[in-house]
């Protein structure tokens, strides 16, 4: 497929606590479902290099609530999956579906909470490595271990936080009871500044770090959905996580993932710098989609 031309169609949309932005790329011509591109909290400009690969689709991105475009009433406060499924609800009811979604990490933790309570929404999910500790065999140390990166966060700072937050979603295999009382990397080694600003608004590390890898999917609701749910796991980071995320939640819903090119990154073409295998990514994701 040749890269999208067309250019998004930017609107917002008032939810409690919230003002929500999202980009439409219209092709009146499809006539396949919507595809939503979601992740959380990377916003709409994550997805510029996936949304090219489908010119064929109307594609819909947005900024999640507190990221980017998206202001919060009050930047303080967490934000919590229900709250962005209620969000995707809004979203997906002004657009019209239902809709095929791709949600990668936050966003495929927002995804299971929005088939769970709004089936009818999403015809496809394909849910991309879903850092949910709380499905995880070793639960505890991991969801310590997610505690201990907001902890940094609050007493430190951004750079700290940040630093002991590549730490964990870099960490391979189960948590050991102790990994969250370790302190975590100085900043500097990743090129980030040790001074602490006093900002406490950080959308990763203050608003859903713990309440999105906390979060309890509810696995009798989504068997009930008769939303077809694909668990995705990259071929590359086996053992972090996320990826064991993906795997702990197929084994829950009795399926087995569907292995996409690239890591955790895989499907960005350059934003925020990073690069993975987003040509492969898109074949991949279409193909799923279309089987």
């Amino acid at each position: 497929m040749t890269a999208m031309t067309t250019e998004p169609a930017t609107h917002n949309v008032d939810v409690p606590g919230a003002t929500l932005t999202y980009d439409v790329r219209v092709n009146p011509q499809s006539t396949e479902p919507p595809l939503m591109l979601i992740g959380s909290p990377m916003g709409a400009g994550g997805f510029i290099t996936l949304a090219g690969h489908f010119p064929d689709r109307t594609v819909i991105t947005y900024d999640p609530r507190g990221s980017d475009r998206s202001a919060k009433v009050d930047p303080t406060s967490q934000s919590t999956p229900d709250q962005h499924a209620a969000d995707l609800h809004a979203i997906i009811g002004a657009v019209g579906g239902p809709v095929d979604l791709f949600a990668s990490s936050g966003g495929a933790v927002n995804a299971l909470a929005l088939v769970a309570r709004h089936p009818e929404d999403v015809h496809t999910l394909v849910a991309h490595e879903p850092p949910l500790a709380s499905v995880l065999p070793d639960r505890e140390a991991a969801m310590a271990a997610t505690r201990a990166v907001n902890r940094t966060y609050m007493e430190r700072g951004g750079g700290f936080g940040m630093a002991h937050f590549i730490a964990s979603v870099s960490h391979t295999g189960e948590f050991t009871p102790d990994w969250a009382d370790q302190p975590g990397p100085d900043p500097q080694m990743f090129g980030m500044p040790a001074t602490d600003d006093g900002s406490r608004t950080d959308v990763l590390l203050g608003q859903n770090m713990i309440s999105c890898t906390h979060y309890e999917p509810d696995f009798d609701a989504l068997k009930r959905a008769e939303t077809r749910i694909v668990l995705a796991a990259g071929e590359e980071g086996a053992g972090t996580m996320a990826n064991r995320g993906a795997y702990a939640v197929a084994e829950r819903l009795g399926s087995t993932p569907q292995v996409f090119p690239g890591g955790h990154d895989g499907f960005l073409g350059g934003e925020y710098g990073q690069h993975g295998k987003p040509d492969e990514f898109a074949a991949k994701l279409r193909d799923v989609l279309e089987n």
